[in-house]
């Protein structure tokens, strides 16, 4: 009696645990059927959201740039741009359409910049962005491998005198609006109980005549922005500048993509990176194309070895078409901030074995 008894009860339990299972699969088969719930885009979301294959049907990048920052982002009167994060945007489109030219520029303002990436107008921002918490998290942005690392500094004229932060009391600073240079300059002035006045300007167009004017004693931005106006300033006949010692910040400068498309930002990430590697291998754009040694990391790194894959959605030779066409990290950064005053050799963005910060992940 007993014995029959648990068989029931087994047989009972058996029956509850189908009717379960059969429950969560119908439930599943709903949620994830006619109306592509949540399980299905949740796949969607980790593997990417398709920006990758919509660059390429389009066949061209749309790249958030500067327009008027020396050595950076710069286009003249025909129409040109160039600078080194404008050569950046043309790293993307070489890894990523095998043409270096086919970059739109889409000329953004500090204050519109983010909003340029969360709306899809821009597929890439490369404009002299630094990194920081509240921007990777509030701003629906992924940012990526720093590009330039930088530091803000204070330029005045070197007829004033004024050689320390201290030395600016009661002075009217200029400084851009929507940037961290603003928020910095109030920080660190407020913090050494320094009292100034802050002139805002929206963009750099507005803000140096301002400064030339002596409606500032000071400017106040990132370090390299400092000596491409002070290198512009001199060489068109103005006053001499001098560039104070104090650094006062960390800006780490590079990419920005939107968030939720991990195959886009792997895509933007290596490319980038990619000219840092080709320099350390000592490959540049006149000789990358003719490699014919043997060391096995760079064949890969070129593509030439069979069989290997690295799943980043990029054609095998990427970084090939990259640095002919661009060239690698160094030539880049000589092209472009070398005539602005900054050496490369001894600064945070020379390559780690020099001592520098540029060290990238192993491509293998």
């Amino acid at each position: 009696m007993e014995s029959r008894s648990m068989l029931r009860l087994f047989a009972a339990l058996f029956s509850l645990t189908l009717v379960a299972a059969a429950c969560s699969s119908s439930s599943s088969d709903s949620a994830g059927g006619s109306d592509g719930g949540s399980d299905g885009e949740t796949v969607d979301l980790v593997q990417g959201g398709g920006r990758l294959g919509d660059v390429q049907a389009a066949g061209t990048l749309k790249c958030g740039v500067n327009d008027g920052l020396p050595g950076f982002g710069q286009v003249d009167e025909n129409g040109v741009y160039a600078g080194f994060d404008t050569d950046f945007c043309k790293v993307v489109a070489a890894a990523i359409l095998g043409d270096a030219e086919a970059v739109t520029y889409v000329p953004l303002s500090a204050e519109a910049r983010f909003t340029a990436v969360q709306s899809g107008e821009v597929d890439v921002l490369i404009r002299n962005t630094t990194w920081t918490a509240t921007r990777d998290g509030n701003e629906g942005g992924n940012f990526l491998f720093p590009t330039f690392y930088d530091g803000q500094g204070m330029m005045v004229t070197k007829a004033s005198g004024l050689t320390t932060l201290e030395d600016l009391a009661d002075a009217n600073i200029c400084v851009q609006s929507g940037t961290t240079t603003e928020l910095n300059l109030a920080s660190v002035f407020n913090g050494r109980g320094i009292p100034f006045n802050p002139v805002v300007f929206e963009s750099n167009d507005q803000l140096r005549p301002a400064y030339e004017q002596g409606q500032c004693e000071a400017w106040t931005s990132d370090a390299s922005q400092l000596a491409a106006f002070k290198s512009a300033i001199e060489g068109e006949g103005g006053e001499d500048q001098f560039i104070m010692a104090e650094i006062i910040s960390k800006e780490p400068l590079g990419p920005m993509v939107a968030d939720g498309d991990t195959e886009f930002a792997q895509a933007v990430n290596w490319a980038v990176m990619a000219s840092v590697q080709a320099w350390e291998f000592g490959l540049d754009s006149t000789n990358i194309g003719s490699y014919s040694g043997d060391d096995p990391n760079i064949l890969r790194f070129l593509g030439k070895e069979d069989g290997f894959d690295p799943g980043i959605g990029l054609p095998a030779d990427f970084a090939v078409q990259l640095v002919t066409q661009v060239g690698n990290y160094e030539e880049i950064y000589n092209r472009n901030i070398v005539p602005i005053g900054l050496s490369l050799a001894g600064s945070p963005n020379d390559l780690w074995t020099n001592g520098g910060l540029m060290y990238v992940p192993p491509y293998r």
